[in-house]
């Protein structure tokens, strides 16, 4: 989709402004529909998936604020250029408080309009994403469902795999908790930080099985994709899935040099202990 490639809606009560604006954006290449009032505009904001509303603010009927307030109410998240003739600061912050994208005051140059219709395209169209996302030594095919490190396949649960999708959408980048949960769940369950923690505690201890750890704790703030740097430490209440395995080691090690209860026993009663009476036996 090349920039000057939408599908724009263009709202004004002026015959000569509606038309000029329409007309220089379809000459640019843009389709462009026209409504010349908020009941038509809203009916047809509705009935089509449009790129782009440019919207005059006062319209005889639905003014554009109450127009676009009722498209939020809907779900319908549609990029909003509000138009008007009234060069206020309460307008502006009205305008953009309530879910416009950019704020126009009358008169202004085509040219201008088109630049800032260009800007808002660019900034809220959603990027391609292609189907195998990489990082590091960790690929995620999000065709096929599939997550490999290195060459191990690695089995994760749907909510996992999401959180990793998400993740290395954003490489470097310190999520927070709540984006986590706003992107990966996806929906208000009225849930805590305590469920995020989980399931990166479990992701972590899964991808770590090959590797270094990759997901890092930021301190009150989030979690991060990023390779390690030096002096990384686990954050407090996590421990990474490396030192769970040298922990695991050590308390192995210390069970093995600790006496038995039965060699304890021999030992405060001068009797020699079932090991070395054994041993004894075995003496020519």
């Amino acid at each position: 989709m090349t920039p000057d490639d939408g599908n724009l809606l263009v709202v004004d009560d002026e015959p000569f402004l509606r038309e000029a604006v329409a007309t220089s954006l379809r000459f640019l290449g843009f389709e462009v529909s026209a409504a010349e009032n908020g009941t038509d505009a809203l009916r047809l904001a509705r009935n089509r998936p449009f790129d782009l509303l440019i919207l005059d603010v006062m319209l005889p009927d639905i003014d554009g604020f109450e127009l676009v307030r009722r498209l939020r109410r809907d779900g319908n998240r549609v990029p909003v250029i509000f138009l008007t003739a009234k060069d206020t600061q309460d307008d502006k912050v009205t305008g953009l408080t309530i879910g416009g994208d950019d704020y126009m005051t009358k008169p202004f140059g085509l040219e201008e309009l088109a630049a800032r219709v260009r800007t808002v395209l660019r900034r809220t169209r959603p990027a391609p994403v292609e189907p195998v996302l990489s990082f590091a030594d960790l690929t995620l095919d999000q065709d096929i469902y599939e997550v490999r490190r290195g060459r191990r396949l690695i089995e994760l649960s749907p909510t996992e795999f999401r959180l990793l999708r998400y993740f290395m959408l954003n490489p470097g980048r310190v999520l927070t908790r709540t984006q986590l949960l706003d992107h990966v769940w996806d929906y208000d369950f009225g849930g805590s930080s305590t469920v995020v923690s989980t399931y990166v505690t479990y992701l972590r201890r899964k991808l770590a099985s090959d590797g270094p750890d990759l997901i890092h704790t930021q301190r009150a703030v989030g979690y991060s994709l990023r390779l390690p740097r030096p002096g990384d430490e686990a954050s407090p209440g996590e421990v990474s899935p490396a030192s769970q395995a040298s922990a695991a080691a050590s308390q192995a090690s210390a069970a093995a040099s600790q006496p038995s209860a039965a060699q304890r026993q021999a030992s405060a009663s001068g009797q020699p202990s079932p090991d070395e009476s054994q041993a004894g036996s075995d003496e020519p």
